[in-house]
């Protein structure tokens, strides 16, 4: 008994020997070796930037600015050429002697109508009351005015009375006899452009927006550049963004020199520096184009009267000329009161006469200002524009 008792003892000791031997070297195996503290990390090589080659830069010998060769000064120095500015080609413009003449066809086919329609009535075989109504209507839808329709239409009954029979020829010869008194033939047209004293001539063109004021300025100007006279213009019309553009692109076309402020500037200003800029060149002409106004609007109507008031500082103006649409009518004769009221008027111009205009505004206008007709605006040609001969006028009227 005590023996199996010992062999237990000895039994258990030895497995706890065992156990503790497998524990302890459990223990004592190493651990594994803490982290570095910051992990080194490769950059990737860089990226080339713009100009820089794409290999990675080599270690290679520099020379110092001693042993490079400098330029000694003898090798040419390249000059950078200006920019080519195109120079616009001067035209030469049409002559303005007999040009309505030439364009007396055109005139004709849109303002013979009232021609037509007064000869049509006064060949009748009767001519009673009844027909001498039509032709007043005839005259007074022609814009030729109360006071002017009634002359012309007594003149004729007192001379188709007289006549007794009538043949075409006699009647158009007895029609165009008449409306020669009422357009005049003994005014004076000249648009007056040499002063007595010493040059340059000037001229200031005024009128409402809308009627053709700039294009007549420069169309003018071509016509005196075609009769030989050197011209400056002066773009004071400075309240309307694209005029001074629209009358330089003129002048250049011809050669003549314009003048021209700040947009919204003074306008009296740049008149006054045109006539000046006039007078050192030793021009001929300076045509001064100014901003339209409405006759309703005062105070624009007052700077109108600035304007020529600083240029008479100058010399005294040769030429007011009031432009006029001849398809405004009665509207036109409103217009041309108020102006006269402000400037002096000497003349004026008819543009848009070869459209739907009446040939009669040219009778009225003048008999409303006692101001000649001047000049007409036949066409949107740049040489449309004419010095009016009444004789070639009333021949387009009444046909031939």
């Amino acid at each position: 008994m005590e023996t199996v008792i010992l062999a237990v003892v000895i039994a258990v000791v030895v497995i706890g020997a065992l156990g503790g031997l497998v524990i302890g070297t459990r223990r004592k195996k190493p651990l594994p070796p803490p982290p570095p503290a910051a992990p080194d990390i490769t950059a990737p090589p860089a990226e080339p930037h713009v100009g820089d080659e794409a290999e990675t830069p080599r270690d290679e010998p520099r020379r110092t600015i001693e042993e490079v060769d400098l330029p000694d000064g003898s090798a040419p120095v390249a000059v950078e050429e200006p920019p080519f500015v195109e120079v616009p080609e001067i035209e030469v413009p049409e002559p303005a002697a007999g040009r309505l003449v030439r364009l007396r066809t055109r005139l004709s086919r849109s303002q013979n109508a009232l021609g037509k329609g007064l000869l049509t009535l006064l060949s009748r075989e009767h001519l009673d009351e009844d027909t001498w109504e039509e032709i007043e209507d005839i005259l007074l839808t022609a814009d030729v005015g109360v006071a002017p329709t009634q002359e012309l239409v007594e003149s004729l009954r007192e001379r188709v009375k007289v006549l007794g029979t009538r043949t075409p020829a006699e009647l158009r010869g007895l029609l165009r006899e008449e409306l020669l008194k009422l357009v005049g033939t003994d005014m004076d047209r000249t648009v007056r452009t040499e002063p007595e004293s010493s040059k340059p001539g000037i001229v200031m063109v005024v009128g409402v927006n809308g009627t053709g004021k700039t294009t007549t300025t420069g169309k003018l100007a071509r016509v005196l550049v075609a009769d030989g006279r050197t011209v400056v213009l002066g773009a004071a019309d400075t309240f309307r963004a694209a005029a001074a553009d629209q009358l330089q692109t003129w002048g250049e076309r011809v050669g003549a020199y314009t003048v021209r402020g700040p947009e919204a500037g003074d306008p009296a200003s740049v008149a006054f520096d045109a006539v000046k800029e006039g007078k050192e060149m030793g021009c001929d002409v300076v045509l001064i184009d100014t901003a339209g106004r409405l006759h309703t609007k005062t105070g624009l109507m007052d700077e109108l009267g600035k304007v020529k008031r600083v240029v008479e500082k100058h010399a005294p103006l040769d030429e007011v000329l009031l432009v006029l649409d001849a398809t405004t009518g009665q509207n036109g004769l409103v217009q041309a009161r108020v102006f006269a009221e402000v400037v002096d008027i000497t003349g004026i111009v008819l543009t848009k006469l070869d459209g739907t205009a009446k040939g009669g505004i040219v009778i009225a206008v003048q008999r409303e200002l006692g101001v000649p007709v001047k000049l007409v605006g036949l066409g949107e040609g740049a040489d449309d524009l004419a010095p009016f001969e009444p004789e070639a006028f009333v021949d387009a009227l009444v046909g031939e």
